[in-house]
């Protein structure tokens, strides 16, 4: 007989458990399941009694209540008599039956081992709850490593005998990895309280789910209890929750910083470091068979890490081996196993757990969108590869892959309005998206010429989930889960909303005050300060002083300054600059910032002038120009905006700037929303109550303006609500106000408004550059009867018609021309953008290669200094990089890109190449790319292997030196749409087999250098049959030349799509232009007047710009009928003195600009009679000139035209090149398709310190752990 009530706590459980062994040999086989449960549930009593009798009273809880210390004592004296009590009875069975041998004897048995489980099962269910659980956890801790380590060994013993579930093996098999670290740890002699607290909750709490999912008979919980157990590992025990990273990687590295000379240690306990290594050794194994969706350059590095840990097992584990190693080899092994246990524990698991969570950081906008370009370009590759049998590619299973995401799309198509309400369906949106991307990535892999075989696994998954799908629409419909009656919220918008700035309401006082201080006052130097909250219209009220024509006419000089939060003395000087001189920030790349202040003081000088710095966040920006800006004593000033009031000078008061009322709000509502139509009676009283609710703020007025826009009126309540539903901040009231007009956005114009975040808050983006992005990235949809350009343009003027996007600048006749968001739209989207994984963007110096796998970004923007993507991490961190915009790279080398370019990139811009003198070879491996865009100004040629990227649609070329040649290879890229180069240079075309060479049908955008005297221009032309914009200049070379003129006509009838055509440097030379021309800009041909009826006779001319030196002659003499329907006329840098014109020109016209034309008598008066003149534009003309364009303003205005504006500007300087400031559209300085704007963070000593609103992920806590942890195994190699 077992004596078990005598028996001490240890020998109670080893008694009780020994018997029921016996029990289980001896007894007949029906009793032996019921043994079997028993034995599993008498452990886990025991690992819980084994917990309370070994855990202490934390310090700061020493002076809880004596009965809180005798509580854990309680229950564990309770454990142990419940096995006391119920093992005689058992036992006492047992013998009975064992003596006598009866039936009912083997009955008491069941009996008795019934009672004794519902005995357990009882106080589990009362006694170790999870409150319970918590208040142990609270109070006490086990605190030694060999109890945490014991405690963790009696709950895997737990977990062994449960192994017909995945999940327990699973569990049991991260405990026993803990507890190899924890040993590990200590071998390492690091403090390791953190550690073993973590490891003990993880513990206790296992063992709780252990113990409701064992005793869960009927099932009723059980699947729930698995999943909080896969919850469990994947946040606590794989290092996913921050907290559990940071411990974790706290000991690993200062394992690392301890090294230490004594290796003593490690020969005694070898097997513990092996032992570790060899959990390490099983993970990454695990990750590699299990895991399909492995990124493909990370394969190849943990291969490689898996051999170099299993090399050092081999080192450990033979003891003659061990013995030969050096003395610093032996130094190197602890090291060694810490960076390899960070990156496999931190990096990877992370990323890619077992449990096939993604592991890419894929943007979740427009998920439809991103899934017609895939399949769009899988038809394309079919297609090609098709056509084109050298090229070795798997396509049956491109064909299956393109089939199943077929339907796919078109089961997302069905789900798009109810995947929110649906939680089902949502997993199975997420899950279709995942898919997508891991074929788009293996497959644009392959193209790059990665192995097949990953393409296996993409295709499995695919086919699985088809299948899983079309049985749950097959469910689906049969319950008629897929009807629904709810309407669709958007609808077409049947008004157009104007543009932010063009509709101001209730300022009138405010401008007429500001006015006042402006040109009032001290002839010192003076500040006027705006101050005012975010989104109540500071910029728009400095936007309408800034235009005003009395401002106009009082300063000599007027510039603008976008400041924001992040700045730089270059950014700030180079604005001014350009906004005085209208000139192109490339003109001031290589001038320091002493050139920069310098040029700004001789600009100001003697000048009375207006500064405007919009968006001042503190007192230091102003101190960074203060010293460039002279005090003449003339009446200059300082306007500030700004929503903190700042002291500029001991006497600058603010003007604080006022709310609207709700009269004033609902005006400006109705004024966008109608114009001067009126607000229809139905909607006056919902319309009033949303205008109130907008609290006064312009911005969340005209925001909503643009929700009303485009929904249909019946929702206008709903809309009433959702704005009641705010908190009190104003602020976030914006915000919220953003959020609900960003809900309504269709998804490709979500994409389009988010791009915008690539540039720094308050930089203008210039309209053609965006689009262009747009198109290369995918966002435009392709529409029947409309190029994409277009389409565009289109999508720009819904975000514009929604107030999302602010027009800043506009063309010739009016249409926008650049663009930018207002700092509180930015301040959303920047963190709408970190929300949706949409952009990934790095500024101030920030590391990129700090961003591992972690991130594993899709698009990224690096406004930073080169040398931190030097190393070959860049290319390990973003393997599936996308869009990659890198400028101010000052001292990047050609050696550098090989390592720093991603593979996959569908978008590049490289800026500010200083060391690179010729086109990077590298670029050419990017057979993805659509998008290139570099800076670099010695580039002479193009290199004819350009023809490998065979999807380019985009090459843009600024800052050149000359003219850049292209190879006979251009004529392959079948996709090219847009070739562009800034200032005066073009691209040279080769003329060679011209016959031959296949036209570029889908070029749109052409800026072309020819030598007009080698008659190749006509033969060229004919190969652009779909061009729209056309740049031509003579080339460099032919110019430098002056024998080479001639008196040719240059035939460009053939182009019937060209719309803009500019002209440059072809003295000698006639022309001949297409009747469907819209645009015409001349430049430097020395032309006579009387060429110029050729042009008058253009029917579709709209925009005529005649730049310097374009006409040569004294006399310009209009005939009769000319100019049918030009509406926009620029003169600039003309030398003629009179012009002469009858009453019947221009019938259209409704700008005229003059400028620089110094001999000019007068403008004609004739003008006084044209009835569609809207504004007259004078700079640094006679004054005899200015007299006659203000009496045309006189008989206007007795004609009844009260619109008419009359803008003269006076400018106290000559620039030594007039013309330069006269660059038409081509390339303003608001462009942005390179560095063309210095970066507001330029270098940290210039910043003003703040951290910009631009994206930086938060970078990873780790180092580069692959190449730390082969730079340590390199170490060990030499030394052995």
């Amino acid at each position: 007989m077992v004596e078990i009530s005598s028996s001490s706590s240890t020998d109670c459980f080893d008694s009780a458990l020994d018997y029921l062994g016996w029990m289980n040999k001896t007894l007949e086989h029906e009793l032996c399941f019921d043994i079997w449960n028993l034995e599993k549930e008498v452990r886990l009593l025991q690992t819980f009694d084994l917990y309370l009798r070994m855990c202490r009273r934390r310090r700061n809880h020493e002076t809880c209540l004596e009965q809180d210390v005798e509580e854990k004592d309680v229950t564990s004296f309770r454990i142990q008599n419940l096995i006391k009590r119920r093992m005689p009875d058992l036992v006492f069975a047992c013998s009975e039956y064992l003596i006598h041998s009866r039936l009912p004897g083997l009955t008491r048995i069941k009996s008795e081992l019934t009672i004794f489980r519902e005995a357990i099962k009882l106080f589990f269910e009362t006694d170790i709850k999870e409150s319970c659980i918590n208040f142990l956890l609270g109070c006490y801790w086990l605190r030694e490593p060999e109890l945490v380590i014991d405690f963790i060994d009696s709950v895997s013993k737990n977990l062994a005998e449960l192994r017909e579930r995945n999940v327990f093996g699973t569990l049991k098999e991260k405990l026993m990895f803990w507890k190899s670290f924890i040993r590990f740890a200590m071998l390492q002699g690091q403090q390791l309280i953190d550690l073993l607290i973590h490891a003990e909750v993880v513990a206790i709490n296992a063992l709780r789910l252990i113990s409701i999912w064992w005793f869960d008979r009927e099932g009723e919980v059980r699947n729930e209890t698995e999943l909080q157990i896969s919850q469990l590992i994947g946040e606590k025990i794989i290092p996913s929750d921050p907290q559990v990273r940071e411990t974790y990687i706290h000991v690993l590295t200062a394992s690392k910083l301890s090294r230490s000379s004594d290796t003593s240690a490690l020969e005694k306990n070898k097997h513990l470091v092996v032992d570790f290594v060899d959990c390490l050794v099983h993970n990454i194994t695990e990750l590699l068979e299990s895991c399909t969706s492995i990124l493909v350059p990370i394969i190849f590095h943990m291969q490689k890490l898996l051999d170099g840990l299993r090399f050092l097992t081999t080192l450990l584990r033979h003891p003659e081996k061990f013995k030969e190693l050096r003395h610093e080899m032996k130094t190197l092994i602890g090291v060694v196993v810490c960076d390899a246990a960070i990156f496999v524990r931190a990096e990877v698991a992370q990323v890619y757990p077992v449990t096939s969570v993604s592991p890419f950081g894929f943007p979740k906008t427009n998920e439809l969108g991103s899934m017609d370009f895939l399949i769009e370009n899988l038809i394309e590759l079919e297609s090609c590869n098709g056509a084109d049998d050298s090229i070795a590619f798997p396509n049956d299973q491109i064909h299956t892959v393109l089939d199943h995401l077929v339907f796919l799309r078109s089961f997302l198509g069905k789900i798009v309005d109810q995947r929110n309400r649906n939680g089902k369906l949502h997993a199975l949106w997420s899950r279709v998206m995942e898919v997508a991307y891991r074929a788009e990535f293996v497959i644009d892999s392959i193209v790059i010429g990665d192995k097949h075989e990953y393409l296996e696994g993409v295709v499995r998954d695919i086919q699985l989930l088809r299948t899983e799908i079309e049985t749950y629409e097959c469910t689906r419909h049969d319950t008629g889960a897929q009807r629904t009656n709810r309407k669709s919220f958007h609808v077409e918008s049947k008004r157009s909303t104007p543009v932010l700035n063009d509709i101001v309401v209730g300022l009138d006082d405010e401008v007429k005050t500001i006015i006042d201080r402006l040109t009032r006052g001290s002839k010192l130097l003076d500040f006027v300060s705006i101050v005012g909250m975010g989104g109540l219209g500071k910029t728009t009220l400095a936007n309408r002083i800034y235009n005003d024509p009395l401002i106009l006419r009082h300063f000599h000089i007027i510039a603008w300054c976008a400041v924001s939060q992040a700045y730089s003395i270059r950014s700030l000087l180079v604005q001014l600059l350009c906004s005085i001189c209208s000139e192109s920030p490339d003109r001031y790349l290589e001038m320091d910032k002493a050139d920069l202040a310098h040029m700004l003081y001789k600009r100001l000088k003697r000048n009375r002038y207006l500064i405007i710095l919009d968006d001042v966040w503190e007192i230091e920006a102003w101190n960074l120009v203060k010293t460039s800006l002279p005090d003449d004593a003339n009446g200059s000033r300082i306007l500030f905006t700004s929503r903190v009031e700042l002291q500029f000078s001991p006497d600058c008061n603010a003007h604080h700037l006022r709310q609207l009322t709700d009269e004033e709000s609902w005006k400006l509502l109705q004024k966008k929303l109608f114009g001067k139509e009126g607000c229809p009676p139905r909607l006056i009283e919902v319309g009033s109550q949303i205008a109130n609710f907008c609290r006064g703020l312009p911005l969340t007025v005209v925001i909503v303006a643009g929700i009303l826009t485009n929904i249909a009126e019946d929702y206008w309540e709903e809309v009433a609500k959702s704005l009641t539903s705010s908190i009190v901040l104003d602020d976030e009231y914006c915000r919220k106000t953003l959020e609900l007009s960003y809900s309504h956005l269709p998804d490709e114009l979500k994409s389009c408004l988010l791009y915008f975040c690539a540039f720094s808050e308050g930089k203008m983006s210039n309209i053609r550059s965006i689009s262009w992005f747009w198109i290369s990235e995918g966002f435009v949809r392709k529409t029947k009867g409309k190029s994409l350009e277009n389409v565009a343009n289109d999508y720009l003027k819904a975000l514009v018609d929604r107030s999302l996007v602010m027009v800043t600048e506009r063309g010739s006749t009016g249409g926008a021309k650049a663009c930018r968001l207002h700092d509180l739209v930015h301040g959303f989207c920047v963190q709408k953008i970190k929300e949706e994984n949409f952009i990934h963007n790095l500024r101030h110096g920030k590391d990129p290669c700090r961003l591992t796998c972690l991130s594993n970004p899709y698009r990224g923007f690096y406004d930073i200094n080169s040398k931190k993507l030097k190393t070959p991490e860049a290319m390990l961190s973003f393997p599936n990089l996308r869009t990659m915009i890198l400028i101010q790279s000052f001292d990047l080398t050609v050696l550098d890109l090989e390592s720093s370019l991603p593979k996959l990139l569908r978008v590049l811009i490289l800026g500010g190449f200083d060391s690179v003198a010729n086109f990077p070879m590298e670029v050419v491996l990017l057979v993805h790319l659509r998008f290139l865009g570099l800076e670099i100004a010695g580039m002479k040629f193009i290199p004819s292997a350009i023809d490998n990227l065979s999807r380019l649609q985009t090459l843009v070329a600024r800052g050149l030196d000359a003219d850049c040649w292209l190879p006979k290879t251009i004529w392959n890229i079948k996709t090219l749409r847009h070739l562009y180069t800034g200032d005066d240079s073009g691209f040279i075309f080769p003329v060679e087999n011209l016959e031959v060479s296949p036209c570029l049908d889908h070029l749109d955008t052409l800026n072309i250098a020819i030598d007009p005297s080698s008659q190749s221009l006509q033969k060229i032309l004919t190969k652009f049959p779909s061009i729209r914009k056309l740049k031509c200049t003579r080339s460099c070379e032919s110019r430098e030349d002056p024998t080479r003129t001639g008196d040719r006509i240059l035939v460009f009838e053939s182009l019937s799509q060209l719309e803009s055509l500019n002209l440059s440097f072809f003295v000698g030379y006639g022309f001949k232009f297409p009747l469907n021309l819209k645009k015409l800009t001349l430049s430097r041909n020395h032309q006579p007047w009387s060429e110029i009826s050729t042009i008058g006779k253009l029917p579709n001319l709209e925009v005529l710009k005649l730049l310097h030196r374009s006409f040569d002659g004294e006399e310009w003499e209009m005939k009769d009928g000319e100019f049918p329907n030009l509406r926009v006329l620029k003169l600039s840098g003309l030398q003629f003195c009179s012009w002469i014109a009858s009453s019947a020109i221009f019938p259209r016209l409704e700008k005229l600009v003059v400028h620089d034309c110094t001999k000019l008598d007068e403008v004609p008066s004739c003008l006084g009679e044209c009835p569609t003149l809207e504004m007259i534009n004078v700079r640094r003309c006679s004054e005899s000139v200015e007299s006659s364009v203000e009496q045309i303003q006189q008989e206007q205005m007795d004609m009844g035209n009260e619109v008419l504006r009359i803008v003269i500007e006076y400018i106290g300087y000559t620039s030594s090149d007039s013309e330069e400031e006269e660059e038409e559209e081509e390339s303003s300085s608001s462009e942005t398709e390179l560095s063309s704007e210095p970066s507001p963070s330029e270098t940290e000593e210039e910043s003003s310190g703040s951290e910009t609103d631009s994206i930086e992920p938060s970078p990873s806590e780790t180092e580069p752990l692959l190449l730390s942890f082969w730079y340590d195994m390199m170490q060990l190699a030499a030394t052995s």
